[in-house]
């Protein structure tokens, strides 16, 4: 399928305008929106893209402080799926994308697909923006379920209205049109055919993440953000009703965070666990650092398994007071070696807690900018903090650790909170575990860790603390809180034989 002129270097735009109804034609020589659409807007990316004002893309306000658009207009260097951007800004609220209405930076993206390549966008082309405060004006709803075919719908944008790509509106356009049936685009189950069948109505270039919006009774709702197209016929718009499950989890007010559910076991932190799925009757697991074991610590580049390591543990309540004590039966797995973690088998299942509070693992790594708190027992406190950098290596004392986690400098957990959990703030699952601090700016010695980049070259930042991934956990037990390195997808160091 040739692909519609809708990504430009960078990305493209859609945004949207007046309420008034307005005669059926193409966004691209199309009619001028007669007045804004409050809840739309441009997105500004100075330098990019292929018109000189910046403006590479649409948006659309679904929150106070939240606007959806397409991933593919959250591009960035190093495709990330969640980041920091340093001088993106949407204009909200007026016709012209230059001037009028609302100018608010951005303060973070998060994006559902970060693919490089149209086949790998299409299907999951939509992203998160996050204002840098509250916009002034009403967001519009989300559409609730996937409109029909024939279903009439407005779409609305700053594209491209010639042929060659270079003509560039000033004011805002739109044109009425409807939802074709998918097979007309041969789109995927969560895309949207949205235009004219012979593409006389539809998107184009720089229209990119802006809206196609629908009727629920007399108000407009948000159907679809422009994806992309082929030039002859209708465009291509993400279903953004599939993905408010989504939205919502990353639109979400980030939790506030308490020590309920934390542990504390000789020097160390820790946190009771299991993997989305386990039975009640499956004994519980502790998880803390490979480096907080009690007996000798996991050699260089390899593993322990199944030691009989029987310790006292405190597991504290909201505000760090001792709630419940369990006993370790034995040390299931430890490891310093790509991560630094220890599971420990309770003597209790997690039905025999009672009401002691157990955190889900995550599956997927932490993510640059993304929100967590870590929760340390042993100093009864907890940090709100922000994922700084995933660090492709972190060396310290002979043992090498993989994407690693670096917080943000306001983020100071030190030695005494190893083992601590570090939670994502919305979704409130172990997406890793605080391990260490580089105390005195040493290279790659014990307290001293350094990093380490794709071609070998050494940083140290003094008074950084670091955390580690804990996503490959899940994929390595089975059965009964059994851990088992042999299963397919366990990426976990295995012991040496």
């Amino acid at each position: 399928m040739k692909v519609r002129s809708v990504l430009a270097a960078v990305a493209a735009a859609v945004s949207v305008s007046a309420l008034a109804a307005v005669p059926a034609s193409a966004i691209v020589g199309g009619v001028e929106s007669p007045h804004a659409y409050p809840f739309t807007g441009a997105l500004i990316r100075p330098g990019e893209g292929p018109s000189p004002d910046g403006q590479v893309c649409g948006v659309t306000l679904i929150a106070p402080q939240w606007v959806v658009t397409a991933s593919h207009c959250a591009r960035n260097t190093y495709e990330q799926q969640v980041g920091q951007p340093d001088d993106w800004s949407v204009r909200l609220g007026s016709t012209s994308k230059t001037s009028g209405g609302e100018l608010i930076p951005i303060e973070k993206y998060a994006r559902r697909s970060n693919g490089p390549q149209l086949h790998y966008v299409f299907g999951k082309d939509i992203a998160l923006l996050k204002l840098a405060h509250p916009a002034k004006a009403k967001p519009i709803g989300v559409a609730t379920s996937t409109p029909a075919a024939g279903t009439p719908a407005r779409i609305i944008g700053w594209g491209s209205t010639c042929a060659d790509k270079a003509c560039y509106p000033a004011e805002l356009r739109e044109a009425d049109t409807q939802v074709q049936a998918t097979s007309t685009c041969q789109v995927s189950l969560t895309d949207l055919c949205i235009g004219a069948v012979d593409g006389s109505v539809g998107p184009a270039n720089l229209d990119s993440g802006g809206p196609a919006l629908v009727k629920n009774g007399a108000d407009w709702v948000l159907a679809g953000v422009v994806s992309g197209g082929d030039t002859n016929s209708p465009g291509i718009y993400t279903d953004v009703a599939t993905y408010r499950d989504w939205i919502a989890e990353n639109t979400a007010a980030e939790r506030h965070p308490t020590l309920e559910g934390v542990a504390r076991l000789d020097g160390c932190s820790g946190s009771i666990v299991r993997k989305r799925g386990s039975a009640a009757t499956d004994p519980a697991l502790l998880l803390t650092n490979g480096h907080c074991v009690k007996g000798d610590r996991p050699a260089v580049g390899s593993a322990v398994t199944n030691r009989a390591e029987a310790r006292d543990v405190t597991v504290e309540d909201a505000a760090g007071n001792p709630k419940s004590t369990v006993h370790t039966m034995k040390l299931l797995y430890a490891t310093m070696t790509g991560t630094d973690i220890a599971l420990y088998q309770l003597d209790k299942t997690y039905a025999q807690l009672g009401g002691v509070k157990v955190f889900d693992l995550g599956t997927s790594e932490a993510a640059q900018a993304e929100q967590v708190n870590v929760l340390s027992g042993n100093a009864k406190k907890a940090w709100a903090c922000a994922v700084a950098n995933i660090v492709p290596e972190l060396r310290e004392g002979g043992y090498s650790l993989h994407h690693a986690i670096q917080y943000t400098e306001d983020c100071s957990p030190g030695g005494g909170d190893s083992g601590s959990p570090i939670v994502d703030a919305h979704t409130g699952q172990v997406v890793g575990i605080h391990n260490t601090s580089n105390g005195q700016g040493g290279v790659c010695t014990d307290g001293n860790p350094c990093e380490v980049d794709e071609d070998g070259v050494v940083f140290v930042h003094m008074s950084r603390s670091y955390g580690e991934q804990t996503s490959g956990i899940p994929a390595c037990l089975g059965a009964g809180s059994t851990v088992d390195l042999s299963l397919s997808g366990c990426g976990l160091t295995k012991p040496k034989a």
